[in-house]
């Protein structure tokens, strides 16, 4: 039968899904908040927040909502929101970084002034007091606190109109988060000093108690400079993306209609007598590049857009897209890829594709959603996040009433239980907070996930990445994963008195329409001998099996034994080790009569065994799963070191075999992403080995934008290195909120204190992810 090729998507096709940056967001508790307001709009499908890149991402009817009242919905929600504008990416992720930057900069104000308000005056206090002038009778003592109570209120309004803003906004839309526990903390310790205070110079008491002006400050002062550290670490671990976007060059040289780099002189003229004119070419913007648009490429430069090179040869690297360190030669109709570099060589490149449709804005997507992704361990953080600001508030109003009934016995006149009162409920609503929660499982993410796109490792499902670390079997496709996926005909026998280009002609006729790797070395070497291929009438493609094509009236066959013969799979050609046999036939009358055979030769790659070698060493089973014989894929098992062979295994088989194996393990498969879609996708963990022109059409949860193998290893060792500090990550802020609140409500914890450890706990957790960047994976 005749195959249409499937129309691509229009390209002014309606999003459903967009990213909404998100202001005002400190904690895990906003992200549920955020999520709920966004959720209750009807036509929203799904909501993903994240609190580290201070973004939703929204999936929605546009036929039912418009992005202005989703944005509108968590805007009233207490969090303000903007509909993405119509804008080129690396554009909007400018605005990002510019938008992340003032935030870091309005927090390093808040901190320096807040420092600069309390830690004189809290030396200053120490040093009255060590040196003996600490008592109520002390002219400097009184002149001291004068100077803390002004201080203070200074603090309280500067530094923390940021906290109380954010909590009123909270309020009044009935939610609260960490800027509740910040404000209320803050609000606690100076109103308390405030009174016991000036009721002490009033006369109310005879003793006067404890203060804590410069605790409220000082907590201020220190989650001031926690948040400021905290962007800056973000910062840091979203760097991914902005260094994939300064990969493209801004601009690049065009050439113009009908002319080269060597055109020269005047039609007519001796060439020898002419001196050699200006290259014809203009600089213009990469975004007015079009497709069939000729750029010129020269030494040193990035590549400005995919394309294939028309003109020229030249060494190009291309390991910050792929994570192969080795150069690649690329010659007359090689593909080039966006952001590479040009080594040596002139290359003049054709364009092929712009904008959103090139190779390196298709990596950028998906490393961007990835980081937008949460995965399964992300849900217990979310629960508990939701309910987490609630009962810390009603932790802290059990602590006071219980100071209180414990110390109703003391001296009231002295305010000795208000000030443990006070010093208690401070510290538990300041130790509290849940923003390292929020933050312990997409900062770990940000940064896996970038550090793979650098090493060529594409997450296209976040889920992918959890389960990959509890793989413990792996299935290797031979062509393309183990092998270089480029055959080359060796031999071409003929039967029944057909010469051999006769018979290289039908097949290479018939299979010129196949996207298979042997079909291309078939039709590479047609096209070589210069044969010319007639276009197939009729064209059915038989997935691991062959094709059969109508040419010329001719019913052709061209593929395995099976194709030819399905009750008989024994064929009369013994291939050598390492050979593939293309059996080809011609169907006549309900009989298949057989015209010859193709011998082809797929080279092993370089570092297959290697890669094998890694992955036993990862305690990993693997187990070679191919269509092709029997002797070809023991053969190039035993030379990579793999006992388990699978071969003759046809695309439905080899998802059965896929199926068999789970039974007892969890299995990875990993293939070239296209025969092996189906295995792909039935594997627990599909890694697709692809290419880098092609990574949004490969089928695996893990795309390898690089050919080796050893790209398998490093995502496995990359998903285990990640997990580890997630947990890690939530460990940490599970158990900090576990110790820390009960030693906070017995009053063992003074507010500064809490409030430096509250801070620290924030840098802690993404210090530790940022670890992430220096884990070896390779």
């Amino acid at each position: 039968m005749t195959t249409t090729p499937t129309p691509p998507a229009t390209k002014d096709a309606k999003p459903n899904e967009l990213n909404f940056q998100v202001e005002g967001m400190t904690c895990a508790s906003c992200v549920s908040h955020v999520q709920k307001a966004a959720r209750s709009v009807p036509g929203v499908k799904d909501v993903n927040v994240s609190l580290a890149l201070g973004r939703a991402t929204v999936n929605f009817d546009p036929l039912k909502v418009s992005p202005e009242t989703i944005a509108s919905a968590m805007t009233q929600a207490g969090y303000p929101a903007a509909a993405p504008r119509e804008a080129a990416a690396a554009n909007a992720e400018q605005e990002r970084v510019e938008q992340q930057a003032a935030h870091a900069r309005a927090w390093a104000r808040r901190a320096l002034v807040g420092t600069a308000l309390w830690l004189p005056v809290e030396a200053a206090h120490w040093i009255l007091t060590l040196s003996g002038g600490g008592h109520a009778g002390h002219a400097g003592f009184h002149g001291m606190n004068w100077v803390a109570f002004v201080a203070s209120t200074a603090s309280i309004v500067y530094v923390g109109w940021a906290f109380y803003k954010s909590a009123i906004r909270a309020l009044m839309r009935g939610t609260s988060n960490m800027d509740t526990l910040i404000a209320m903390g803050a609000t606690v310790a100076y109103v308390y000093s405030l009174v016991a205070f000036f009721g002490y110079l009033g006369g109310a008491w005879s003793m006067l108690p404890n203060l804590y002006f410069m605790e409220a400050s000082g907590l201020l002062a220190l989650i001031s400079v926690g948040h400021w550290l905290e962007a800056r670490a973000r910062n840091a671990a979203g760097s991914a993306i902005r260094e994939l976007f300064n990969l493209a060059p801004a601009t690049a040289l065009r050439l113009e209609v009908g002319a080269t780099p060597a055109s020269r002189g005047r039609t007519g003229e001796d060439e020898a007598s002419v001196a050699p004119a200006p290259d014809p070419m203009r600089e213009v913007p990469v975004s007015e590049l079009r497709v069939g648009d000729n750029v010129l490429i020269r030494p040193g430069d990035r590549v400005s857009t995919d394309g294939t090179v028309s003109s020229g040869r030249s060494s190009v690297d291309e390991s910050l897209i792929t994570g192969e360190s080795v150069p690649v030669v690329r010659n007359v109709g090689d593909e080039v890829i966006a952001g590479t570099v040009n080594l040596d060589g002139h290359l003049i490149v054709r364009v092929s594709r712009t904008g959103s449709e090139t190779a390196l804005a298709q990596i950028i997507k998906l490393v961007d959603a990835a980081q937008s992704s949460k995965p399964p361990v992300q849900k217990l953080a979310d629960r508990v996040a939701a309910v987490f600001v609630p009962s810390v508030l009603a932790v802290a109003a059990l602590t006071g009433i219980g100071w209180y009934l414990w110390g109703w016995h003391a001296n009231w006149e002295t305010g000795h239980t208000w000030a443990q009162i006070a010093n208690a409920v401070c510290s538990v609503l300041i130790i509290a907070c849940p923003c390292a929660l929020g933050l312990a499982v997409p900062a770990a993410l940000m940064v896996g996930t970038g550090r793979g796109a650098r090493h060529g490792i594409l997450i296209r499902d976040i889920d992918a990445l959890q389960g990959a670390e509890s793989v413990d079997t792996v299935v290797l496709d031979k062509t393309g994963t183990l092998t270089e996926g480029r055959p080359a005909v060796v031999r071409v026998v003929p039967e029944n008195g057909l010469m051999e280009d006769a018979l290289l002609e039908l097949a290479a006729a018939a299979e010129q329409f196949s996207e298979h790797p042997v079909a291309k070395a078939i039709v590479a070497r047609a096209r070589d001998k210069g044969l010319v291929l007639t276009e197939p009438e009729s064209f059915e493609n038989e997935p691991g099996i062959g094709v059969r094509a109508q040419i010329a009236g001719r019913n052709l066959l061209v593929g395995s034994e099976a194709l030819l013969h399905p009750d008989n799979n024994s064929s009369v050609f013994a291939p050598r080790e390492g050979e593939t046999l293309v059996h080809v036939g011609e169907a006549q009358n309900g009989q298949v009569t057989r015209l010859g055979v193709i011998v082809l030769v797929d080279q092993l790659k370089a570092d297959s065994a290697d890669a094998v070698r890694a992955l036993h060493a990862l305690k990993l089973r693997i187990v070679l799963l191919t269509g092709d014989n029997e002797l070809t894929a023991r053969a190039i098992a035993k030379r990579v070191g793999i006992d388990d062979v699978r071969a003759n295994v046809r695309p439905a088989g080899k998802v059965q075999v896929i199926r068999e194996l789970q039974q007892r393990s969890r299995v990875a498969m990993v293939g070239d992403g296209v025969n092996d879609a189906p295995a792909l996708a039935a594997a627990d963990l599909g890694i697709a080995v692809g290419s880098a022109t092609d990574v949004a059409k490969e089928a695996g949860g893990i795309v390898l934008v690089g050919h080796s193998l050893h790209g398998a290893v490093a995502a496995i060792r990359l998903s285990r290195a990640t997990m580890r500090t997630i947990r890690q990550n939530l460990f940490f802020a599970f158990i900090y909120n576990v110790l820390a609140i009960p030693v906070a409500a017995l009053g063992l914890l003074n507010p500064l204190i809490a409030a430096a450890m509250m801070a620290l706990s924030d840098i802690t957790v993404i210090g530790n992810a940022l670890r992430l960047r220096r884990t070896r994976i390779d």
